[in-house]
C-alpha cells in the first residue's frame, strides 16, 4: 500500500508509492551528447566573461588569464543586478522593489569535460571553500539578506552550459522555502529545546536504515520524506547554523563526503541530472540554537505535474530506505 510521510521540519507531505517501487536500474538516463563549439568558461576565453571576483591556482598571474583551477565571475545574464537601491514600495495590496542582488558563476574546473563526481577531494575543497568565501564577502553588502548556492547538472535540471559550474544568487529577501524551514526548526526547538536536525542525525546514525555514508564530521542520508527518488542530504555532525562557521579542518572532510556521495549517485544512476542547494542561516539573523546548515541533493527522475503543483505533495516511487541501502552497498 502507498504510504504518506510528513517531513518533520516543514510539515510537507510526500507519497511513497511502493507499488511503483523503482530501483536504479529502472531509471534509464541517456548520456547527453556534447554540443561542442565555443565555451566561455574554458581557459583562454576569460575575456568573454565579466571580470572575475575570485580565482584560485593562478600563482600570482594576472587576473582574467589562464592558469586558474577555479574561477568565480558575475553571471553575464544575471537574474538580479548588483547596482541600484531597493526602493521598496506598495501598489495597493501588492509589494515590490527593484531587482537588486548578485548573481555569480563558480567555474569548478578548467577542464571542460570534468564532472563534479570526477573531481578529487582536494579540488572539491576549493569549490566548497569558494562558496564560503563568496558568502562572507557578500554579507558585507547590507542590502542582501540571503545567499543561495546551487548547482544544476544536466539539461533536465536546468543547466544551460556543459562546463561544470555552480551558481550563487544574493537576495534582498529570505526565500520562502528557507523561511518555512527556519520556522519549522524553531517551533520544534521551542517545544523540545533541541535542534530537529541534530535529532534526525542521532536517529539516522543509530538506526542506519537511511544512512548512505559518513566520516568523522559529516554524514549523508536519504531523508524520511524525500521529494524525489534518491534525494540526499549532507549534514555536519557538529551543530552549526551557518556555513560560514565551517572550520579549515572540516573542509577536507566535507570534500571527502561530497566526493563519496556524488560518486555513489553516479555509480547508481550514471549521468543522472540533479540539482543541489545549500541551506544556511540568513545573513542578518541569529538562528544559532535551532537551525542546522546542510546541502540538499535532488536527482531529476520524476516529473512535477498537476497534482504536485495543486497540492504541494510529491509522489516518490522509491522508498528512501531502499535508496540508501543501494547507495550504501554500492562498490565505488
Amino acid at each position: 500500500m502507498p504510504e504518506l510521510r510528513k517531513d518533520p521540519i516543514v510539515g510537507r507531505w510526500v507519497i511513497i508509492s511502493k507499488e511503483r517501487g523503482k530501483r536504479p536500474s529502472d531509471f534509464v538516463v541517456e548520456k547527453e551528447i556534447a554540443k561542442g563549439g565555443f565555451c566561455p568558461l574554458c581557459p583562454g576565453h576569460e575575456n568573454t566573461t565579466p571580470e572575475e571576483v575570485l580565482a584560485y591556482g593562478r600563482n600570482h598571474g594576472e587576473p582574467n588569464t589562464p592558469g586558474w583551477t577555479l574561477r568565480v565571475v558575475p553571471n553575464k545574464y544575471p537574474a538580479l543586478m548588483i547596482e541600484g537601491d531597493l526602493d521598496k514600495e506598495g501598489e495597493g495590496v501588492y509589494d515590490k522593489m527593484n531587482g537588486v542582488g548578485a548573481h555569480e558563476v563558480i567555474v569548478e574546473t578548467p577542464n571542460h569535460n570534468e564532472t563534479l563526481a570526477e573531481l578529487s577531494p582536494e579540488r572539491l575543497v576549493q569549490v566548497l571553500w569558494s562558496y564560503r568565501e563568496r558568502i562572507v564577502d557578500l554579507k558585507k553588502d547590507i542590502r542582501f539578506r540571503y545567499v543561495m548556492i546551487f548547482k544544476n547538472y544536466g539539461r533536465a535540471a536546468g543547466a544551460s552550459l556543459e562546463h561544470s559550474h555552480s551558481q550563487l544568487i544574493a537576495l534582498p529577501v529570505v526565500p520562502e522555502l528557507v523561511c518555512e524551514e527556519l520556522q519549522g526548526a524553531k517551533t520544534y526547538y521551542n517545544y523540545k529545546e533541541r535542534c530537529v536536525f541534530c535529532d534526525i542525525i542521532r536517529q539516522e546514525l543509530t538506526r542506519g536504515t537511511r544512512l548512505v555514508c559518513e566520516n568523522e564530521d559529516f554524514l549523508t542520508i536519504t531523508p524520511f520524506a524525500p521529494r524525489s527518488p534518491f534525494e540526499m542530504w549532507i549534514l555536519p555532525k557538529r551543530h552549526s547554523s551557518s556555513y560560514m562557521d565551517v572550520t579549515d579542518g572540516e573542509f577536507s572532510r566535507l570534500a571527502q563526503i561530497f566526493s563519496e556521495t556524488f560518486r555513489r549517485l553516479n555509480g547508481a544512476i550514471p549521468h543522472v541530472p540533479y540539482n543541489y542547494v545549500l541551506h544556511t542561516k540568513p545573513l542578518r539573523e541569529v538562528a544559532s540554537d535551532y537551525y542546522h546548515w546542510h546541502f540538499e541533493i535532488m536527482p531529476k527522475l520524476t516529473m512535477i505535474a498537476g497534482f504536485e503543483w495543486g497540492t504541494g505533495f510529491y509522489i516518490n516511487p522509491t522508498p528512501p530506505e531502499d535508496a540508501a541501502k543501494f547507495l550504501r552497498e554500492l562498490t565505488i
